[in-house]
């Protein structure tokens, strides 16, 4: 999760592709320009499963995106299958 949360930090298109499980990857990543990431907070880690608040400023406005994601281990390493976003913004 938290190489996933760096590689949006630096726009690593290629990586959350390759880490993104091919049942749901879609065919690129949409990053919004004006999106400042600022920290992470995992909350629980348990096998394929990570709950945590991705923290950014949007326009100098403070937001959380709160999700609960599902991970699947392969011959490639863990790979993002989804997530449940918990009731806070998103971006």
């Amino acid at each position: 999760m938290r190489s996933r949360y760096s590689a949006f930090v630096r726009h690593d298109e290629p990586y959350l592709l390759r880490t993104w499980h091919e049942t749901t990857r879609p065919a690129a990543v949409d990053f919004d320009p004006l999106l400042l990431w600022t920290g992470l907070d995992v909350v629980r880690a348990e096998p394929r499963l990570v709950e945590f608040r991705a923290h950014y400023r949007r326009e100098g406005e403070p937001g959380v995106v709160h999700e609960v994601s599902r991970f699947v281990h392969s011959g490639e390493g863990w790979q993002y299958v989804r997530g449940r976003l918990r009731g806070e913004t998103s971006p």
